[in-house]
């Protein structure tokens, strides 16, 4: 009787744990069912779900208030339909996201937020994602952004005429007006009419002045010397455009370089010192040093080894040491044949526009100067630095980003497009709940 109930025990025991297993594998199995499929790849119930919440859990945190859950599910559902649809494209374009640059980004991420990747994932946790999850959606981002900007980016034109139109209406909204973040500090005079009084004042003015430009921090001076009445803020005086400009320093602080005292302003209730904190906005001077530089390459090829290549270019060195023509040893022996045609000039050379060893060497040249043999990824170089000079950038900056800022807002443009594009000629059938009740343009009616 006993060895029947344990049998009968056992057996039930048995037919509940296939009844939890069947009922287990059902659940995921329904978690897991295809929502959508999009030409040639699916979408699961688990990626919308995983979509939703991550979604729903940024909203939260910036406190949206949610849409209904069935508004959500279409919007996400069609969000991700439109990434597949570039996500396929990316794969047939061979486009990939190495796993080491994956983490470089991810690293970059947490960085721009203040946090280690350990408290970024402790983050996400919180919003109900995992860290695997967000790898995936990054990876996802990098490669859709890759793919729009090389089908969309061959579609954007930038004219110079659209520059200039840019500028001036920009000009027109007074968006060249500069902002200035002030710091101020004021030496009261107590009678104007007392001559010793006011050179004494005129000469802690100048006092404090010389300390702040040898490194005394000016809102130090101003907390302890100033007898202004934010003198407690460290002379603070927020952020001016010109037109709020106190009458006395505005003739001073639009030409004032950042982070520098200006001279002592005198008015008839003492003496003043203004610094320019910081500046937003206007147009800025960008000032970089440029060299006027020449060189001759001779390049290692497979008729010539890396080891004869510098032979002969420390030859070429000895020639020029003894007084040969620069320019005509250039014309004659460099392998550069733009630059050798030219006797080897290259021009005014801006900051970035050589390689590291070839700009390195530049710097240190003294003017006149041969400079090598040294080697680049190009070959083996001898350089001379003829001029330098200071050139101000500004209105190539200022086009620079006029133009970049029409060339996004037409690419956004250009994008909305393109996206509808793909869209309306991919193959998309919804399943189960999702399913539409109208077939799309390629389910043509019968």
């Amino acid at each position: 009787m006993k060895a029947t109930f344990r049998h009968g025990v056992h057996a039930l025991l048995m037919l509940l744990a296939v009844t939890f297993s069947l009922s287990v594998q059902a659940e995921r199995k329904l978690l897991d069912q295809v929502v959508a499929i999009v030409d040639d790849g699916v979408i699961l119930q688990t990626e919308l779900e995983a979509r939703i919440n991550t979604i729903v859990g940024r909203l939260e945190a910036q406190g949206t208030g949610l849409p209904p859950r069935s508004v959500l599910e279409d919007r996400v559902l069609e969000q991700l339909v439109t990434e597949s649809v570039q996500l396929q494209m990316a794969e047939k374009m061979g486009m990939r996201i190495s796993d080491n640059e994956l983490n470089e980004t991810m690293a970059n991420i947490a960085d721009r937020n203040g946090m280690t990747l350990a408290q970024f994932e402790e983050q996400l946790a919180a919003e109900g994602v995992t860290y695997r999850q967000a790898r995936e959606q990054i990876r996802n981002e990098m490669l859709t952004s890759r793919v729009q900007q090389r089908q969309v980016g061959n579609r954007v034109r930038v004219t110079d005429r659209e520059v200039e139109n840019y500028l001036e209406a920009l000009e027109d909204r007074g968006g060249n007006l500069a902002e200035y973040r002030l710091a101020y500090i004021f030496i009261e005079v107590d009678d104007p009419t007392n001559d010793q009084a006011v050179e004494e004042a005129r000469a802690e003015a100048e006092r404090l002045r010389a300390a702040i430009a040898n490194g005394r921090d000016f809102r130090e001076v101003a907390v302890a010397e100033s007898d202004a009445s934010n003198a407690l803020e460290g002379g603070d005086m927020g952020w001016r455009t010109e037109s709020q400009l106190p009458s006395l320093v505005a003739p001073v602080v639009p030409d004032l370089p950042v982070g520098e005292p200006s001279r002592v302003l005198e008015n008839n209730s003492g003496f003043h010192l203004v610094m320019v904190m910081d500046k937003r906005g206007g147009e800025q001077k960008q000032v970089i040093r440029q060299h006027k530089v020449r060189h001759i390459l001779v390049r290692p090829s497979e008729a010539r080894t890396d080891a004869q290549s510098e032979s002969k270019i420390r030859d070429i060195y000895q020639q020029l040491r003894d007084g040969a023509d620069f320019a005509e040893l250039a014309r004659e022996e460099s392998d550069d044949p733009v630059s050798g045609s030219d006797g080897g000039n290259l021009g005014w050379v801006s900051p970035g526009q050589m390689v590291p060893a070839f700009e390195q060497a530049m710097i240190e040249a003294d003017i006149g100067e041969l400079k090598g043999p040294f080697r680049s990824q190009f070959g083996w170089h001898i350089l001379q630095v003829q001029e330098r000079r200071q050139k101000d950038i500004s209105e190539d900056v200022k086009r620079s980003e006029a133009r970049q800022a029409i060339y996004r807002r037409k690419f956004e443009t250009e994008l909305q497009n393109w996206l509808r594009e793909i869209r309306d000629e991919a193959f998309v059938e919804f399943k189960g709940e999702y399913a539409k009740d109208t077939p799309t343009e390629e389910e043509p009616v019968s």
